[in-house]
Order: structure tokens, then C-alpha cells, then sequence
């Protein structure tokens, strides 16, 4: 895997901030990786779109784009979808890849059609919601049961309900942050993620990262503002279960047809140690609580290395042999 001198990325702009209930992490993120590309010599500047049009981007000469943004107009394609049309290549997923995984629901979709395992899951439309249909998803999932926006990330407006009484309150939470609200399956046991580089055939998966939260609490708060979560990497798991994951995070991620990098997060059912796929992220952290950061370190990846690397593998969508990221896996 060969990383392009930092004078062939030309000037490049680090996506950050955003509108998104992510900004906080993503400002957090991206001036992680801003320091990280000068620190190496890449002419790198900060770029918030919620700031400034995107349209400056072709006009100061941006050359490539690192995406750093989290949720909705960030990793859901309507950033790689504007970057297509200015013709700048940009790092992740690309606009479709980019725009299913954002959605939970059609994420899953995909993974049970293509025989991948994930919990089962309701979907509660916005005109779904009244207090009948909200009381009778427990009895086809069960309790504890999670709920969720399908479009959000980070945590952010997720409950686990154990009771009936907790389902009208935990689909209100959701939905005000997505007029749908997904409903999924518990799976008692352990969490993990798996991180991913590359592309189709070449991609590969990094070590995978177990994660041991207070009282099973892995929230928005414990993600990233405390030190109370313990990270494994490597995991501990027994070397056939590492590995069934990270084929299973391959695969889910090759089936989405995601690109450049990402990251599978899983639980890891106790009763019959069976992964289960919870979710793809297309434009994972890059804070100093990250997790793709640490599973590259277990492989000898540092900080500064993952960055270049993920830079290096910029495209288009409509990218032809040679151009910028094109075969650089």
C-alpha cells in the first residue's frame, strides 16, 4: 500500500463542523486530521460548510477534499454529491454507498437480502407512531429492545427500553431528530467494531476493537468525553471469532459498496458468541476516543499514517484508471 508524497496531494481542504447533531464531534475530528496532514507537510486548511460555500472550494484551488463531517450533510451523500459536480475528489464512500448507509433501515435491507446477520427491526413511519402501534412492538421484538433514529449517528437519540411504559417516551426522543424511528432487537452480549481500508477486492480489515462501557452505557457522553469506556485491541476474542467478524464487516461493507474507509459496528450474542451488524460508518471519528485510529495502531498504522493513507485514496465516483485515488490499494 503505497501513500503519494504530500506535494502530489496539492492543496487540500479538511471538511469539518457541519450542521449535523454531530458537529461537536466532527470539529473534533477534523482538526485531528488537519494536524496530522500539516505535521507531514500536506498544504491543509479547515473547511466548515456550515460556514462557507462549498462553492469556494473550486475557486481557492482545493485539490482534494479529507471528509471529516459526521451525520446528515456530512456522510449521507449530499457533501459527495455537491463534491462530484465540482469534480474535487473526496475521501469515503461515495454518494450512493454513502446515502444507504446513513439509513439504518435501508442498510439493513440490503445486509438481510444479502443473507448478513442483523438484528431483527421494526420501522416506525411518522405516521406510525400512535400509542397502539408504538405499544405492540414489543411483542414482536421482545424486551429490552433498542430505539433509535435511523439517520442520526453517535448515539444521539438512542434508548434501551426494558419496559412497555419507556416505548411512547424512548420513539419521542427519536423522533425529534428523524420522522422515522427504528425499533431493533436486543442483542445481549459484547460490542465491537471493526475498521476498514480500501476498496473492492482490496480492501482489508483492521484488527477488531472490544468495548467494555459502564453498565453496558456506551453513549454519546461515554464516547467521547470520558475515560470510563475500557477499548481491547487486540480484542481478546478467540482468533476464529476475530476473524468471522472482520468477514462479516467486509462483507457488509463490499455489499453497501463503500470505498476508501469505514467502520462495522457489532454485538457479539453471549448465548452462541454470534456477531450481529448494527451499523456502517462511512465517515467514522477521528478523535482521540476514536476507534478506527486505534485498531490502525494495533496493525502499526499511526495516527499520522491513517490520515495520509485515507487521503491518498480520494476519487469521484466517476473516477477513471489514474485519477486521483483510483487503484491506490
Amino acid at each position: 500500500m503505497s501513500t503519494p508524497l504530500p506535494i502530489e496531494f496539492g492543496k487540500v481542504a479538511v471538511l469539518l463542523g457541519g450542521s449535523s447533531a454531530e458537529r461537536d464531534v466532527s470539529l473534533m475530528s477534523g482538526n485531528g486530521v488537519l494536524g496530522a496532514l500539516r505535521s507531514r507537510g500536506v498544504d491543509a486548511h479547515a473547511f466548515d460548510p456550515s460556514e462557507r460555500a462549498l462553492e469556494e472550494l473550486k475557486r481557492e484551488g482545493f485539490a482534494r477534499c479529507f471528509i471529516a463531517l459526521h451525520g446528515r450533510h456530512g456522510e449521507d451523500g449530499t457533501v459527495q454529491g455537491a463534491l462530484e459536480l465540482l469534480g474535487i475528489p473526496y475521501t469515503g464512500s461515495g454518494v450512493m454507498a454513502s446515502a444507504v448507509a446513513m439509513d439504518k433501515v435501508m442498510t439493513k435491507r440490503i445486509w438481510v437480502a444479502d443473507g448478513l446477520s442483523t438484528p431483527r427491526y421494526a420501522r416506525l413511519a411518522f405516521d406510525q407512531q400512535s400509542l397502539e402501534q408504538v405499544r405492540a412492538v414489543p411483542d414482536v421484538l421482545g424486551l429490552p429492545l433498542i430505539v433509535k433514529p435511523p439517520r442520526e449517528g453517535s448515539s444521539i437519540g438512542v434508548t434501551k427500553v426494558k419496559g412497555y411504559s419507556e416505548m411512547q417516551e424512548a420513539v419521542q426522543l427519536a423522533a425529534r431528530y428523524d420522522a422515522d424511528v427504528l425499533c431493533e432487537e436486543f442483542i445481549e452480549g459484547q460490542e465491537v467494531t471493526c475498521a476498514v481500508l480500501g476498496s473492492g477486492q482490496y480492501a482489508q480489515a483492521l484488527p477488531v476493537v472490544r468495548i467494555a462501557a459502564p453498565d453496558g452505557a456506551y453513549d454519546y457522553q461515554n464516547k467521547y468525553f470520558t475515560d470510563d469506556v475500557k477499548y481491547h485491541c487486540p480484542s481478546g476474542l478467540p482468533p476464529a471469532l476475530e476473524s468471522e467478524i472482520q468477514h462479516l464487516s467486509l462483507a457488509a461493507y463490499r455489499t453497501l459498496g463503500c470505498r476508501g474507509w469505514g467502520r462495522a459496528d457489532l454485538m457479539i450474542r453471549a448465548s452462541d458468541n454470534k456477531p450481529f451488524l448494527l451499523e456502517m460508518n462511512t465517515s467514522p471519528g477521528m478523535t482521540s476516543h476514536s476507534l478506527v485510529p486505534m485498531s490502525a495502531r494495533a496493525a502499526g498504522i499511526s495516527y499520522e499514517d491513517l490520515c495520509l493513507t485515507v487521503l491518498a485514496s480520494a476519487t469521484l465516483d466517476a473516477a477513471k484508471p489514474g485519477d486521483p485515488g483510483e487503484g491506490a490499494y
